[in-house]
């Protein structure tokens, strides 16, 4: 009998994260690959981990207002999206002089694919230091539970014990 492990489940999580990931590109972005160079998607780094009752979803987001995020949750996909304002300030009558122009502003996706029993009416999400944390909670039928064993003497226990 196959018993999925942590591992095994976190690892399939992330492989369906990028197809995911992609997809919501897409969705979000048809015209993505029209864009200029410049323009290209900036992509947060997620950590994505679950405990006992939780999954959890970290991503980074420094430099993001949190009325600049959306989350979604379709299908099982926790979907993560919104835009980072570009950190350059905007040319006004004098030109810039940019020695280096390396963080990426724009729309961003990351979609990462739960397992079913998760409870989406009760999804919550935080905002902290430019990181934003995305509790999901297991369903009640899918937590760990110890279940009790009832001892039945019959009736040869009971003659042996007489």
């Amino acid at each position: 009998m196959y018993t999925p492990t942590l591992n095994n489940v976190l690892d399939r999580m992330l492989a369906l994260s990028k197809v995911a990931d992609e997809t919501a590109a897409e969705r979000f972005f048809p015209s993505f690959e029209n864009l200029p160079l410049r323009a290209q998607m900036w992509l947060p780094l997620v950590d994505t981990y679950q405990t006992e009752k939780n999954f959890v979803i970290e991503a980074d987001l420094p430099g993001v207002h949190p009325e600049n995020v959306e989350i979604s949750f379709e299908n099982g996909v926790l979907t993560i999206a919104g835009t980072r304002a570009p950190t350059l300030p905007a040319k006004e009558k004098q030109e810039l002089k940019v020695f280096t122009a390396e963080r990426i502003s724009g729309k961003f996706a990351r979609s990462i694919r739960l397992p079913e029993q998760v409870d989406a009416e009760k999804i919550d999400a935080t905002f902290s230091f430019g990181v934003l944390t995305v509790t999901v909670p297991k369903l009640a039928s899918a937590q760990p539970r110890k279940i009790a064993i009832n001892v039945k003497e019959s009736a040869k226990a009971k003659e042996l014990k007489g």
